[in-house]
């Protein structure tokens, strides 16, 4: 990102932000040795920045800026250290579940999608349309966010509660086959 500022800009910036702007490439050359992608680099910067403008006010000495923002950038990369090391986590569980999950047997599939639609419609409407169209159906949670018209973090968190309270009543309808993983679905729904 090149550097466009000017004298007179600086000139009439604050003090703190117009040293933070100066500093820029030195801050961007900090990051990307630290992650070792530029444009990681970049947004981890651009992140700071606002974070930084926003608590610019706060300081006091021109000469504490470069520190406390070094302090920030610093703290910015732990951070992302964090995020991109759960985030891996997360994939390689999700990886070994992928490994060991087994396709059920039509037959199976099929009386386990019927008791869970039966079971579905005894819950709230957006629960039950949740667990139809996610569960059963198996359309992606994005793709339903976006026909039920709300976010897929709400999605998310919708289909969560949903599949709660699915186990809920499978507990309270099918009782120890439930928790005994029982195949013969004969139990009064």
């Amino acid at each position: 990102m090149p550097d466009t500022t000017n004298d007179a800009t600086l000139a009439t910036t604050p003090p703190v932000i117009a040293a933070l702007v100066e500093n820029h490439r030195e801050f961007l050359a900090f990051l990307e040795r630290r992650v070792g992608d530029r444009a990681t680099a970049e947004d981890i910067l651009q992140e700071a920045f606002v974070r930084g403008m926003d608590r610019a006010d706060d300081l006091r000495s021109e000469e504490s800026v470069r520190a406390w923002f070094y302090r920030m950038l610093r703290n910015a990369v732990v951070d992302h250290y964090r995020r991109r090391g759960s985030s891996e986590r997360a994939a390689a569980v999700l990886a070994a579940e992928l490994e060991e999950a087994v396709e059920p047997e039509a037959e199976m599939a099929s009386a386990v999608c019927g008791c869970v639609r039966k079971l579905a419609d005894t819950l709230k409407p957006e629960y039950a349309e949740a667990i139809r169209r996610v569960e059963v159906d198996g359309v992606p949670v994005k793709e339903w966010a976006a026909e039920a018209g709300i976010t897929p973090n709400n999605a998310g968190v919708r289909l969560f509660r949903a599949r709660e309270a699915l186990r809920k009543q499978v507990m309270r309808s099918c009782g120890t086959c439930a928790s005994h993983g029982c195949l013969d679905c004969s139990c009064a729904m």
